[in-house]
């Protein structure tokens, strides 16, 4: 169920979603275990802190302030205060000195005042056990020990205490046991997790591989979801593969009844006299075997070609140099040099560029190449001078044996499956091929094939 929001609250989730939220699989999932962990420990804590912590520490200041108490009056019933401070250190754990009020001012110098947050019950019992009375507490050696002084009407008395009478140390167990714990389930999570991702990943990689021509071996793994959609996209494949090759083989018989026909009817006319009607039926025979090889290598394509590393600015310096010694325009032609090379079939990516800058000699008189790459993808654009195509028939031309009748010459021309043959190869590729209006005035080609 989708809930809707107002448009301004809307908008704002969604900001928050683009900026935010991560963008894979991985870190979205790990955010989704991370954030409930987070609030589940930082409950358990406060609950265990404003509860059991809570309610030991004011005990154990309860009783350490009720010991003290029983020192100073016992003080005050006999004067053997060696005695008492004896009793104090053997049963309570503690060290009891007193100082009239003639040199107490002395030990209120010695001791700075320092008092941290596990004192804080302590100090509350203090004001309850001793009302009348000023009292302080001081902290020694690295917080292990404590100095409470408690001055009274008859002098200052000083206890010395460790601190664990007054605070509880399991808080520092209990949470060390929750965050280790913690990261333990995260970290097998994230293990787990990881593999997970693996496959979809590698999944998704076989699939972009395969929509440009690269057959990638895969083999499923993971969860039962993952593999189940690891083995229809195995399944699809093979069967995409074998109908491609079933193709293949019938336009291969096909190719062959059609051609032994058309070679009997050239024979035939062949001698029959020599008359204008038999020249126009050989000019058809012709015809019709150059539109079945043009047929033949649309459909069947480079399917059987192995992919390799090609190097494209050779491939282009080749089809252009060949082009231009047969023709007198004029070509310039581009590149950084640095044009890394791409994974394709070379002999379909050589076919489909012939294609188009066959085209672009055979109607226009300046023609401009230019190749260019980044990180991500490599251009290759070219433009001509020659009468172009309006832009209401760009998308017609990349049919099969469509033919631009007022603005190509029918008879010069192909069959109309120039740029059918290059659309399918670029696409084959992962690639995309864009017509558009020239600087030179006439047509500009943009191939595109990510890296």
């Amino acid at each position: 169920m989708h809930v809707k929001f107002p448009q301004k609250i809307d908008g704002f989730i969604s900001f928050i979603r683009r900026k935010f939220l991560p963008k894979t699989l991985f870190f979205r999932t790990m955010l989704l275990i991370f954030i409930p962990l987070f609030v589940v420990q930082i409950v358990s804590i406060y609950a265990f802190f404003d509860g059991n912590w809570k309610r030991v520490g004011h005990r154990l200041s309860d009783s350490l302030a009720a010991n003290m108490a029983f020192v100073i009056k016992m003080h005050d019933e006999t004067t053997d205060f060696k005695h008492i401070s004896d009793m104090a250190s053997s049963i309570y754990g503690m060290n009891v000195s007193y100082y009239d009020n003639e040199n107490k001012h002395s030990v209120w110098r010695e001791n700075k005042k320092k008092q941290p947050f596990m004192t804080v019950y302590l100090r509350d019992a203090l004001s309850k056990q001793f009302p009348m009375a000023n009292t302080e507490i001081f902290v020694k050696n690295h917080h292990s020990l404590l100095n409470i002084l408690v001055d009274t009407d008859r002098g200052l008395y000083v206890f010395e205490t460790p601190v664990k009478n007054i605070f509880s140390s399991s808080i520092f167990g209990f949470v060390l046991w929750m965050i280790g714990s913690s990261l333990l389930l995260f970290v097998v999570a994230a293990l787990f997790l990881r593999v997970q991702v693996r496959s979809i990943s590698q999944l998704a990689e076989a699939a972009e591989d395969f929509g440009k021509g690269i057959n990638t071996k895969f083999k499923p793994y993971g969860s039962i979801e993952v593999r189940r959609a690891g083995l229809a996209f195995t399944k699809m494949k093979e069967r995409i593969l074998r109908q491609i090759s079933e193709r293949t083989q019938m336009l291969a018989g096909v190719s062959h009844d059609l051609r032994t026909p058309l070679t009997r009817m050239k024979l035939q006319v062949a001698m029959l006299p020599d008359s204008k009607e038999n020249q126009e039926f050989v000019q058809d025979i012709n015809e019709m075997e150059k539109m079945l090889d043009g047929y033949l290598a649309f459909v069947s394509g480079e399917g059987g070609e192995k992919s390799t590393f090609v190097d494209m600015n050779e491939l282009v310096s080749g089809i252009i140099s060949r082009y231009r010694k047969n023709s007198n325009a004029m070509v310039r032609y581009s590149t950084n040099y640095d044009v890394s090379a791409i994974q394709g079939r070379e002999q379909a990516l050589r076919r489909a560029v012939t294609n188009v800058i066959e085209n672009a000699f055979h109607y226009g008189k300046t023609i401009a190449v230019k190749l260019e790459s980044d990180n991500k993808r490599l251009e290759l654009s070219i433009d001509d001078d020659g009468p172009g195509i309006p832009a209401e028939k760009r998308d017609d031309v990349f049919k099969a044996f469509y033919r631009l009748d007022e603005s190509r010459n029918k008879e010069t021309g192909g069959v109309g499956l120039g740029l059918a043959i290059a659309k399918d190869v670029v696409v084959s590729h992962g690639g995309t091929i864009e017509l558009g209006d020239s600087e030179l005035g006439g047509l500009r080609v943009l191939i595109t094939i990510p890296l």
